[in-house]
């Protein structure tokens, strides 16, 4: 298999190089891997790309004064300046900065052997471009040992589905059902009489899913959350675990969960930890205007055709849940 390295930074200048001449500024990441990244990245441009320029820019002080704020704080975007920051580990200096808000391209990078795009400006590529084979890297990696690192989650995903509201007869799709954590307990839910159909878009994951047993109980299928291959109106639930934070445009994808789904039927947005202890485990805190914030999600889910009606984020469980108009 290919390093990851050469793929990504391969695609970085294959799309990057019509582009010049520019000069593409690398920061973020843990200690010294900017600059690393930043000469890989150097090296995949063709040999006539003379008029480029990548630089790993580290240590400036960014307005608010800290010592640890990211270089790109004190960077606009600019048409001749491409910005790109690097998610470090958990421990990295730039945690906090805003470098990544500023950002054209954003890299996870907390394992530097596999990189994997996580943004990628629309002015430069098209995300049907990169986004289904990048974040298909970032899951497969994480499958083989998923349910090991995640497996005490298992009380809480029984207990999201109760207050899902799912009944017996009912056809539910689990959309980025992943290892399938939440089949067996839908799958009890709905009773012989119904349906439980698992869709998650990273090959990895499913046979993941296979391997625990959960295909007993649902049908596995891999597709994009953002195409769902059902009929309209088809579902009468849609559990959708640890999904709407990760999709390029959460609008489109809750206009696509709502196509899916009869009206009346109900969405559950489900993850096993609230909103701050998770960005916590990424070395982040919470920023105004995330998708999953109350003030945004009510009306991004109000603009796809469904109505909130239930919110709760506390430490050990986010559910919003929603009916189909």
């Amino acid at each position: 298999m290919p390093e990851r390295i050469t793929e990504v930074t391969a695609l970085l200048a294959e799309v990057l190089a019509p582009r010049a001449p520019l000069t593409v500024i690398v920061d973020g990441g843990d200690p010294g891997a900017a600059a690393q990244f930043a000469s890989r990245l150097a090296a995949a441009f063709p040999a006539n790309a003379r008029a480029w320029n990548v630089d790993a820019v580290l240590g400036l002080i960014g307005p608010g004064g800290g010592l640890f704020d990211s270089a790109l704080n004190v960077l606009e975007p600019a048409t001749d300046r491409i910005l790109v920051y690097l998610r470090g580990g958990p421990r990295h200096r730039f945690a906090e900065g805003d470098g990544e808000g500023r950002a054209q391209v954003v890299i996870d990078h907390r394992d530097p052997d596999w990189p994997v795009i996580r943004h990628l400006h629309p002015d430069l590529a098209h995300i049907d471009r990169w986004y289904l084979s990048e974040s298909r890297a970032f899951f497969a990696a994480r499958a083989a040992d998923w349910d090991t690192k995640f497996g005490d989650d298992m009380p809480r995903y029984t207990e999201a589905v109760r207050l899902a509201g799912v009944r017996p007869g009912h056809v539910v799709l689990d959309v980025g059902c992943g290892t399938g954590r939440a089949l067996p307990a839908l799958a009890a839910a709905a009773g012989p009489a119904g349906r439980v159909i698992g869709l998650d878009f990273t090959p990895g994951m499913l046979a993941a899913a296979r391997r625990a047993g959960r295909d007993e109980c649902a049908t596995l299928v891999l597709a994009d959350a953002r195409r769902l291959p059902v009929a309209d109106a088809t579902a009468d639930v849609i559990f959708a675990a640890g999904l709407v934070h990760h999709l390029p445009d959460p609008e489109a994808g809750l206009a696509e969960l709502a196509r899916a789904t009869r009206p009346g039927g109900i969405l559950a947005i489900f993850h096993p930890t609230g909103r701050a202890q998770l960005a916590a485990r990424h070395g982040r805190t919470l920023r105004p205007g995330e998708p999953l914030s109350e003030e945004r999600l009510a009306p991004l889910l109000a603009a796809a055709g469904w109505t909130l009606d239930h919110y709760e984020d506390i430490p050990d469980r986010f559910l919003a849940r929603a009916t189909r108009r």
